[in-house]
């Protein structure tokens, strides 16, 4: 194993121009267990109590984690692009830095959740709880935000460009150097309290 990471690195290192990325990499780590739950890319999770779970880095992509609670995870730079979090509780989790592209998030609850720099792209939060969430410099271009509630999150600096934010809740939401840039806001509630025509 030693030896095959090593080679994997080399050809990273020879590839790099060409676009080698870590998921090449984590194709070498093997699965742990959590709290009884096995952690890897594709499981089964659903309904898991994971709460407080220190799930740094780890590879959930395309896992089942509808209905986990992740209530105060340490999610921090974990890989969970595809992964469904429909319904979740992720209230106080810590995200930053997280890939969640493309991840299904529907209805989940991610309130005063950390998702600072966290990549969202293309991710499904229609009707997702993110009050008082932190998104500071979080990528969520192309992401349905419809009926979302944001308010009270921090926006600063976040990609928001082609969102689809219609009848989302912004109120009190910090977008200090956001993007909305082609964002859909049709009937979204503004910072300040108006709703957007």
């Amino acid at each position: 194993m030693r030896y095959v990471g090593k080679k994997l690195a080399v050809l990273c290192a020879a590839v790099l121009i060409a676009g080698c990325s870590s998921s090449v990499i984590r194709t070498s780590t093997t699965s742990h267990t959590v709290n009884g739950y096995k952690i890897k890319p594709n499981a089964d999770l659903s309904s898991a109590d994971l709460s407080d779970a220190n799930l740094r880095g780890a590879d959930l992509s395309l896992a089942n984690l509808s209905l986990a609670n992740l209530r105060g995870a340490d999610l921090i730079k974990a890989h969970l692009s595809g992964a469904d979090l429909r319904l979740a509780n992720l209230r106080g989790a810590h995200l930053s830095g997280a890939d969640l592209s493309g991840a299904d998030l529907r209805g989940a609850d991610l309130s005063l959740a950390n998702l600072s720099l966290a990549n969202l792209r293309g991710a499904h939060l229609i009707g997702a709880n993110l009050t008082g969430a932190t998104l500071v410099k979080a990528h969520l271009s192309g992401a349905d935000l419809r009926l979302a509630n944001l308010r009270g999150a921090h926006l600063g600096g976040a990609d928001l460009s082609g969102a689809d934010l219609r009848g989302a809740d912004l109120s009190l939401a910090n977008l200090s150097l956001a993007n909305l840039r082609g964002a859909h806001l049709i009937g979204a509630v503004m910072p300040d309290g108006t709703k957007h025509p």
